[in-house]
């Protein structure tokens, strides 16, 4: 992994299109081939220290392999797997490609439409030493802790308790109000059935990327008027916005 983290762009591009080597993908009737840009991805790289839950305040980072915001395929729901496709060459190598992608924003977090392809598969994963380059305030806010690496295909997301909390998210950033405690159920990569109770900075995780799997992405949910580049973040809240934290 870098050995700095730091704050990414959250651009991201895919169109339908004529097939072209080595980068389409076919679901269904339809083929998707991703526009290769300079891009970002892995959105909570931003998250791995600095100030509010930002990254170390330096260069845009650059991720090959993702794809722009303003695409049909960030803003569509994407498509369930086959159960009997989990095994296939095809997924397994998508699973590949986004756990590759992920780690080497460094980020904790992917969904599959982020690399181009309409398919319900996340994966996500946070660190110790990712955890590390944030301040201990914002870990201990953030009930933020390590889990190994999960995948999870076909995710059903359940929110399990009322208790929600304010945080900064996102490549770009702006507040998004999340629940605190979820339930994730699905199929891992060996298509066995796997079921994942969360809490804290690991249930926004799982929540930040099944929204992806809807079409809907954080600054669709962000609380007005927060949202900012990372070298504002220590800047107050607009007047009337809701303070940072649990509610």
């Amino acid at each position: 992994m870098a050995t700095l983290l730091r704050p990414l762009s959250s651009t991201l591009l895919l169109a339908p299109a004529a097939p072209v080597a080595g980068s389409a993908v076919a679901v269904g009737a339809r083929r998707w081939r991703s526009v290769r840009a300079n891009a970002g991805g892995g959105w909570l790289s931003g998250l791995l220290g600095g100030g509010k839950g930002g990254g170390a305040p330096s260069a845009m980072t650059v991720t090959p392999g993702t794809v722009k915001a303003g695409d049909p395929v960030l803003h569509e729901p994407a498509q369930e797997v086959a159960p009997g496709d989990v095994p296939s060459e095809k997924v397994q190598g998508i699973i590949d490609r986004m756990i590759d992608v992920m780690r080497k924003v460094p980020g904790v977090g992917l969904a599959a439409p982020q690399i181009g392809v309409p398919l319900r598969i996340i994966v996500l994963e946070d660190t110790q030493e990712y955890i590390s380059y944030a301040p201990k305030k914002d870990i201990e806010a953030q009930d933020r802790r390590p889990f190994d690496l999960l995948v999870i295909i076909n995710p059903k997301l359940k929110k399990t308790s009322k208790r929600t909390a304010l945080f900064f998210e996102g490549c770009l950033r702006a507040v998004v109000e999340r629940h605190l405690d979820v339930e994730v159920s699905g199929l891992d990569r060996n298509g066995n059935s796997v079921k994942v109770e969360a809490s804290g900075w690991q249930a926004r995780i799982l929540q930040h990327e099944c929204d992806h799997l809807e079409g809907t992405l954080y600054v669709d949910k962000m609380v007005p008027r927060t949202f900012r580049i990372v070298d504002n973040l220590d800047l107050p809240l607009p007047i009337g916005c809701p303070p940072l934290g649990a509610r």
